[in-house]
């Protein structure tokens, strides 16, 4: 039985982009190894890529694969449309959190 004391418990860096995911020297994005041994590892990262850092990386993602060839034109302007209005809803949504 896992012992939900541990689990309520998150780690300080819990959804840090950059502890959780960070790029390597290659300018690719790679877990570290401290974290595939974490409990939290899914989640944390998981709850990284949701915000507005995480949407960013997913900018980097829609890019590289428009320079590859894997996207058309079309599908990278509308993919990245996507990810600005869900950056634009986040941004007002910590803002009526803050008020």
């Amino acid at each position: 039985m896992i012992d939900t004391d541990i689990e309520e418990k998150l780690p300080a860096c819990f959804g840090e982009l950059e502890t959780v995911f960070p790029k390597g020297e290659d300018g690719l994005r790679n877990t570290p190894k401290t974290c595939l041994a974490c409990l939290h590892k899914t989640g944390c990262l998981r709850s990284a890529m949701e915000g507005d850092e995480g949407l960013k990386v997913q900018e980097e993602f829609v890019d590289r694969a428009y320079a590859s060839g894997m996207l058309s034109f079309v599908e990278r302007w509308s993919q990245k449309k996507a990810l600005q209005h869900r950056l634009k809803t986040l941004n007002i949504e910590h803002k009526a959190q803050k008020k």
